[in-house]
């Protein structure tokens, strides 16, 4: 059964993103998010070495009733090859009409990135109403509260560069979740997440 990205993000304010990782490392890091209360997984495919970390965690998601997505997902062969993989959802860095149709036609809800306010009413025109907002390290807290104000139907997922350490900026400015990679490896953020994921 189709869902779409409200229903997948309900209740959640950080997503996980696994990127460039094993197989192995990629499923450990995975369990790991799952575990803190993570419910959104990512996995980058930027080339097709990705495709076995990503069929890798679609499958211990599944164990695990958790749904898995295929990020980098730039042109409609990549759209195909997530949704042979088994991905729940597809996030591309930045927006392509082609893209977002092939991934719902695909039965995947899309996740478009966006960095301008032009951007987001091209996104808005195609009926997205759920946005990347990347890399959110450049455009930095102060841009998710200025956006609020012409799009607040808008809901932004901060994205590229966020960790548990500055995570709750971006909350506090208005996004609607964070997307954190490095910091699943690095324990001293544990906690930090854990916080965070709590409200």
């Amino acid at each position: 059964m189709s869902v779409d990205l409200t229903e997948l993000f309900s209740g959640q304010r950080i997503m996980a993103i696994l990127r460039g990782m094993s197989e192995h490392t990629t499923v450990e890091l995975a369990n790991r998010a799952w575990d803190l209360g993570m419910d959104l997984v990512e996995v980058p495919i930027q080339s097709s070495a990705a495709l076995p970390a990503l069929r890798a965690a679609v499958a211990a998601g599944r164990e695990r009733g958790r749904p898995v997505g295929a990020g980098t997902v730039t042109t409609p062969a990549r759209v195909v090859q997530a949704a042979e993989a088994g991905a729940a959802f597809t996030v591309a860095p930045g927006f392509d009409g082609e893209v977002l149709a092939a991934s719902l036609a695909a039965g995947m809800p899309h996740l478009p990135g966006v960095a301008t306010p032009s951007e987001i009413q091209r996104a808005l025109r195609h009926g997205v109403t759920w946005l990347k907002a990347f890399p959110a390290s450049v455009l930095g807290p102060d841009w998710f509260t200025a956006m609020r104000g012409p799009f607040p139907e808008v809901n932004l997922v901060a994205t590229g560069g966020v960790s548990a350490h500055d995570a709750a900026d971006y909350l506090t400015a208005g996004a609607r979740a964070v997307a954190v990679g490095s910091a699943l490896a690095d324990p001293s953020q544990w906690e930090k997440l854990t916080e965070i994921i709590g409200g």
